[in-house]
């Protein structure tokens, strides 16, 4: 019997170790760094060779070789890019501080489009953080109002004629709301500060509360389909959801470290980015998370996975990229 249960536990042992040791093997990152203005916040590829990064004092620069050379591009601002969206290869979205730009010729040239009016919002300042088009004409712009440092209200745009007028969406909140994704034109989901986590199944016409189960900040949400949802944060925070956000669990996580940015490949696999150079992946849907070896411990800002290569950017113009 003791021969027995010595063998169950070796083999369970081996077993254990075969999935820490593959998990570590198929992930390699390799780091090089760009002449940024500071920190890189945001990267984004259309295709394995094409691809942007930027940041700090609005920074942004182009790839078309893969990531072997970046070439900057002179977006005329100082505000910090906080997003880079693209709908198709040819049409793109950044926002950068109160400043929102549009590229229709796949980042060769970008357009400067105030999404608003002077004293649209009183003595406050418009701060956007997050964009997405879900089609040609519909796009949404998230973030806050702020009076110097201090928060005073959400803030939301739509628009319905691809980006010419905007219109401001009421909202049954008042924090600050960093990060939007959709699925499809309809369904969408917001992450805030306090925990917050919004979500919409009628275009963006109007957006109910969901209860994450957490008060800290939430930086980052990411949804595979219209049931499988994942949001990031704070002291560890993951956030799991397989019911379109009607209940919000919380997954067991092996940092402490505020994480920035999720982003599933696909169904199984998915990584996790955040301060202390932190990279996570998980294999199994999100259920258990392995820390990955970054080979830096600076903040690791942005990311963008997809099936067969990866990219992550972070302080003083770090770019990491990853290939299995």
């Amino acid at each position: 019997m003791m021969i027995r249960r010595l063998r169950n536990a070796v083999c369970s042992f081996a077993v254990v170790l075969l999935v820490i040791l593959s998990a570590s093997a198929q992930t390699t990152w390799t780091a090089q760094h760009v002449n940024a203005k500071g920190d890189l916040n945001v990267v984004y590829f259309t295709s394995g060779d094409k691809g942007w990064v930027a940041g700090d004092g609005g920074f942004l620069a182009q790839t078309r070789d893969g990531g072997g050379t970046w070439t900057p591009y002179p977006l005329g601002t100082t505000e910090n890019v906080n997003e880079i969206y693209f709908r198709n290869q040819d049409n793109g979205y950044l926002v950068a501080g109160k400043r929102m730009f549009i590229t229709h010729d796949g980042g060769r040239s970008w357009q400067d489009i105030r999404p608003y009016r002077t004293g649209d919002f009183g003595t406050g300042q418009p701060e956007f953080n997050s964009i997405r088009f879900t089609d040609k004409k519909r796009g949404y712009i998230i973030g806050s109002v702020t009076r110097g440092d201090i928060v005073v209200d959400s803030l939301l745009l739509r628009s319905e004629d691809g980006g010419d007028t905007w219109q401001r969406v009421s909202l049954p909140v008042k924090n600050e709301l960093i990060h939007l994704v959709f699925r499809g034109n309809s369904r969408g989901w917001i992450v805030g500060s306090n925990g917050l986590i919004l979500a919409t199944t009628d275009d963006g016409l109007t957006w109910t509360r969901q209860s994450s189960g957490v008060a800290t900040t939430l930086y980052n949400v990411d949804f595979n389909d219209n049931d499988s949802g994942y949001a990031v944060g704070e002291k560890g925070v993951i956030l799991r959801t397989e019911n379109g956000g009607g209940t919000w669990l919380k997954v067991d996580s092996p940092v402490r470290s505020s994480l920035l940015r999720v982003d599933f490949a696909d169904s199984k696999n998915g990584w996790i980015t955040g301060r202390g150079g932190v990279i996570l992946r998980s294999g199994d849907r999100g259920l258990t998370w392995l820390q990955q070896n970054s080979g830096t411990t600076e903040n690791i800002y942005g990311l963008f996975m997809d099936k067969k290569f990866g990219w992550a950017v972070g302080e003083k113009g770090l770019i990491l990229k990853y290939k299995k």
